[in-house]
């Protein structure tokens, strides 16, 4: 009798943190008067969201779906060209939340309503103010994006840590009906308060959950994904310039801030932008905007590669559908089996699973159509272990869906 294969445990990684679903948010999260509403208003080429010079000029969120440009699926577009050109593009949607303080944590300024709002995103971009400018007014005097952010993590750190005394507290009342219930209810609540402490003394030492991953055990991101924690989740960085300092990327902000995300947030992205050019070319389109990019006063649009960023920050891929009628790209998990993301399409296609048909993108453009992928053998038919790929042509079968 051949030895059992043993178990192979998956690596502990970022995606793992956050639980999901079809209407992920990603918030603009920063300090008063760093261009958090600006950005938001270039991102959504709106004016919802009031950008004025003075704090707390936003106080209830605001939110817009922003669209991800993908040439695969304009691609696919020219390919299947569906009646009525109908098509449907990935999106998601964007928070500007207002401007946090020092002492938000104990609801100093408007913090504790700023603090539930970062509470319902699923990603955090922080917007940081790296330029100077007397006409636009400081928080704290001058700019100082290194300060800034230690300051904002320290009060979602310092926010965290009372949460999570807070169910510990909640969580100690519990052991009696535990231990009554049975050994293994009793085993589970121990399990649970050693998570808890765990969780207070990475915080309490200065570190942010997301930085611990290495520490971190299945059974612990099973509770992370039901505490939602604020330093749970991932980030990225967006660096407001001059235009100047845009143009020839160099600052004298940009070297410390480096630095800082280096030591405290290690492979999270830094991406600098000017809030002042994305708003001048806000409402042109897009030729205009071509024509305004490659003129001396202007410079390329951060914002595709900053809406791309916050797409894979959260851990989202695409895969196509495509055909006379439709095409669309849907959005899942980095991680999802086949039957897991066939139901983002309908709920039952995961209990019915049959097979999933897939093209890889790549393979379908530089080949040209089905049947020539079929003749090169790269038409796959793959089970309910298959892990869907960026990018994958999907053809779902299904078997009868029961009522």
């Amino acid at each position: 009798m051949s030895p059992k294969k043993k178990a192979v445990e998956k690596e502990m990684a970022p995606w793992m943190l956050g639980k999901f679903s079809t209407s992920l948010k990603v918030g603009l999260v920063g300090a008063p008067n760093v261009g958090k509403s600006t950005l938001y208003n270039a991102l959504s080429k709106s004016h919802h969201s009031e950008a004025a010079n003075y704090p707390f000029c936003t106080i209830e969120p605001s939110e817009t779906r922003v669209f991800l440009e993908d040439e695969r699926f304009d691609w696919l577009m020219d390919f299947s060209k569906p009646k009525g050109q109908n098509g449907i593009k990935a999106h998601l949607t964007i928070v500007d939340i207002a401007g946090l303080i020092k002492g938000a944590s104990t609801g100093a300024g408007l913090g504790n309503a700023f603090l539930s709002h970062i509470n319902a995103v699923d990603g955090i971009i922080h917007v940081m103010r790296a330029f100077e400018d007397d006409a636009v007014i400081h928080h704290d005097d001058k700019p100082n994006p290194v300060a800034d952010i230690e300051m904002i993590t320290e009060e979602l750190r310092i926010k965290d840590i009372a949460m999570m005394k807070g169910f510990r507290e909640a969580h100690n009342k519990k052991r009696s009906s535990s231990a009554t219930k049975s050994p293994a209810a009793l085993k589970e609540w121990e399990t649970e308060l050693g998570c808890i402490d765990k969780f207070i003394g990475f915080m309490e030492d200065g570190k942010d959950i997301r930085n611990c991953m290495e520490d971190l055990v299945p059974k612990d991101i099973e509770y992370l994904n039901e505490y939602r924690l604020l330093t749970a989740k991932p980030v990225m960085f967006a660096i407001n310039l001059s235009l100047r300092d845009y143009q020839r990327k160099k600052n004298k902000f940009l070297k410390p801030i480096y630095d800082w995300v280096q030591e405290h947030a290690k492979g999270s992205m830094m991406i600098p932008y000017c809030g002042s050019f994305e708003e001048s070319i806000q409402d042109l389109d897009a030729a205009a905007v071509k024509e305004q990019e490659a003129s001396e006063d202007g410079g390329s649009s951060a914002l595709p590669k900053m809406i791309k960023n916050a797409f894979n920050m959260i851990n989202l891929i695409n895969f196509f559908t495509y055909g006379p009628d439709e095409v669309r790209s849907w959005i899942i998990r980095r991680g999802f089996l086949a039957p897991k993301a066939g139901s983002v399409i309908h709920n039952d296609f995961e209990k019915a699973f049959v097979m999933a048909e897939v093209i890889a993108f790549a393979d379908l453009k530089e080949l040209g159509n089905e049947q020539a992928v079929k003749d090169a053998g790269k038409w796959q038919q793959q089970g309910k272990t298959y892990e869907v790929k960026d990018g994958d042509c999907i053809v779902f079968k299904v078997g009868q869906i029961k009522k």
